[in-house]
């Protein structure tokens, strides 16, 4: 059996969706779309390797994603260029040598099942090429000027083209450095492969498998989710999170995101801001991402010294794509030094930017050990917070 590979582009901004993040990244029930497309080809048997094409500013992103799921497919994350033509041809020079077949399947398309999958590699082993399509179900028009009807065409010969798009090797090859030289840009893959004149056979796709592209595709693709089993999580999760530091000579102590100059600093990769770090854990426990220690790893020379209201930030990031929103976080300090009370305020509201909420959102308290441990001997702080999270 020859072996059979996968590009998944998914570099597309989503403009039409009107999100300001790739839409690969889109939640949908609880999951990020790209991780459920990725998913369906990381069960299908047929499937050998997966390469994923996304923004050169994202690859670190979805690169986390895949270890975070345990997409053990995906041989590569790849970033892609100015047009999906562009990505697909930076994912096909990720190939494995040993790969004759390569399905192209929009990560857009969330909602492909293993059965189409399946059927078009054969086809392509068979035929050379197949694409998934639909018979069109409308009555298509077409106009001059946008403004009035020009013409009716024959739906009876017409196909809503979908993905995957699947070829043999050197013949996807062959028409991408085609399209390349006579600076060619099709609508999808297969007109490439059409301009060799090289048949592409049709086989059977569904009219669930949609491509999410406006809002209300959001809602369709979910509403498939939920008639397949697939609904949403608990709408509503707490957090807990602690972290602790002993103090240390020579560093700025920095608690909530401020700075208490002239203060001994506490010991730490980043500038150990014991507050934050258990406000970031309760964040990541409540939405199911991982803790503090995995995302942004002590060993990982990028973080040193790194400010800890950035990491936050990028917390709150992450939460956002999960699809859940900030209710609020509670804090208690516990320390016998330095005294917070006056600056509660700036900490909630250094703390309420990086998260974009409001600062009444935050609550912040201190207290002591009343003298007992390390804390109470004045070696240490330590911090416990809790997150509460909603997902509409």
């Amino acid at each position: 059996m020859t072996a059979t590979s996968a590009i998944i582009p998914a570099s597309g901004r989503g403009r039409r969706l009107d999100r300001p993040y790739n839409k690969a990244f889109l939640p949908l029930a609880g999951k990020p779309m790209v991780v459920r497309t990725l998913n369906v080809f990381q069960n299908c048997a047929a499937i050998d390797e997966i390469i994923l094409v996304v923004s050169r500013d994202e690859v670190d992103q979805a690169s986390q994603l895949v270890r975070e799921h345990g997409i053990s497919k995906v041989a590569a994350v790849t970033p892609g260029g100015e047009v999906r033509q562009d990505s697909v041809r930076n994912g096909l020079s990720q190939v494995s040598p040993d790969s004759e077949i390569v399905a192209i399947h929009d990560a857009a398309r969330p909602l492909v099942t293993e059965e189409i999958i399946v059927a078009s590699i054969e086809a392509a082993r068979a035929h050379g090429a197949a694409i998934a399509a639909v018979p069109v179900v409308d009555t298509i028009k077409t106009s001059l000027d946008g403004r009035y009807v020009s013409g009716t065409l024959d739906r009876s010969s017409l196909y809503a083209v979908q993905t995957p798009q699947t070829f043999e090797r050197g013949l996807i090859e062959a028409a991408y450095e085609r399209a390349a030289a006579d600076r060619f840009v099709g609508t999808d893959d297969a007109s490439l492969v059409e301009r060799l004149g090289k048949p592409v056979a049709i086989v059977e796709g569904s009219y669930e498998n949609i491509k999410v592209t406006t809002p209300p595709d959001v809602g369709t693709a979910e509403a498939v989710l939920a008639a397949r089993g697939e609904s949403r999580e608990p709408a509503t999760r707490i957090g807990h999170g602690y972290d602790v530091h002993r103090f240390a000579p020579g560093r700025r102590l920095f608690l909530g995101g401020i700075e208490f100059p002239g203060e001994e600093g506490l010991l730490g990769h980043s500038d150990a801001d014991v507050l934050i770090h258990a406000v970031m854990d309760a964040l990541l426990g409540a939405s199911g991402a991982p803790d503090i220690g995995r995302l942004f790893p002590d060993t990982d020379p990028s973080y040193k010294d790194i400010r800890s209201t950035e990491l936050l930030a990028r917390t709150a990031g992450r939460i956002a794509e999960l699809g859940w929103r900030i209710v609020n976080v509670d804090v208690t300090l516990i320390a016998e030094r330095p005294r917070i009370a006056k600056r509660v305020p700036e900490m909630q509201a250094v703390i309420a930017e990086s998260l974009r909420i409001s600062p009444a959102q935050v609550g912040i308290k201190a207290s002591t050990a009343e003298g007992l441990g390390f804390v109470g001997e004045g070696l240490g702080i330590e911090c416990h917070a809790v997150a509460l999270l909603h997902r509409p």
